[in-house]
């Protein structure tokens, strides 16, 4: 019911089960220290992502947000517990080209024009340059950026360069999208714009996306559920639903009660 606040326990996802994108089994993962000793980093996280939701990986600094998502990708190898993918364990996964990662920074390479840093995406392989071309100008017209193909790094604004860095994540057409805070460094307006970008395209391509954020508003704004991690060592504190419709203003009362539940469990 829209303005209940919805919550639930860590879901386990039958092996094929063909509603979950992304299942964590028993995750925890640890770090050596300077000293020797061993710091947990993740502990025990259990979770389902549903195909094509929208996911968020809510928690204070330092909880363990980012090596979740990097563990997701593969970037990190998790310690125990398991990741899989469609039922299918990460170990035995052989589409890793289907997941893309949008990083924090825009990472753009300012020797390349925006459709050249795009195009950058498809150079692994055997993809004809023709086709990355095209390809890679779809992408552009697809974040609202055509007619900037020919634009260097430095001669865009911090949101064009978030769009072409998105574009440069949705041009291998993924079917999940992984995002580390990736708006963090835009000011609030352009930031809400970046949203609704997401969100648009969302509904266009129903891929399933991960997001990191420490901002409560822009989970409640974007992700149809919400796991928050508890501090060091990170563990599943909550799941929560967001059962209210878009799109969401952060003043709305049903809208402010998320956030307010979000903002007391971090």
């Amino acid at each position: 019911m829209p303005g209940t606040v919805a919550t639930t326990e860590p879901q386990t996802a039958r092996p094929g089960d063909a509603d979950v994108a992304i299942t964590l089994t028993g995750i925890s993962k640890w770090f050596d220290t300077a000293g020797g000793e061993p710091l947990t980093a993740l502990q025990d996280i259990d979770l389902a992502v549903h195909a094509h939701s929208i996911f968020a990986i809510l928690g204070a600094s330092g909880c363990g947000k980012s090596t979740l998502l990097n563990i997701i990708s593969g970037i990190l190898k998790t310690d125990r517990g398991q990741v899989s993918f469609g039922g299918v364990p990460a170990k035995l996964f052989d589409n890793w080209r289907s997941i893309s990662y949008m990083f924090q920074e825009d990472r753009l390479l300012p020797w390349r024009t925006a459709l050249a840093n795009v195009e950058f995406a498809l150079e692994v392989g055997n993809m004809p340059r023709p086709e990355r071309h095209v390809r890679a100008r779809a992408a552009l017209q697809l974040v609202e950026l055509d007619g900037f193909e020919d634009a260097f790094p430095h001669q865009l604004s911090g949101g064009m360069r978030s769009r072409v860095a998105l574009a440069r994540s949705l041009v291998t057409e993924p079917s999940i999208l992984l995002m580390d805070e990736p708006f963090s460094r835009l000011d609030t307006q352009t930031r809400a714009s970046m949203h609704e970008e997401v969100l648009r395209i969302h509904a266009m391509k129903h891929m399933t996306i991960v997001f990191v954020t420490h901002d409560v508003e822009e989970a409640v704004v974007l992700a149809d559920e919400v796991v928050v991690l508890a501090p060091r060592p990170g563990r599943v504190r909550e799941i929560v639903t967001i059962a209210c419709a878009r799109p969401r203003d952060s003043t709305r009362p049903e809208v402010v009660q998320y956030i307010q539940r979000l903002r007391a469990l971090i």
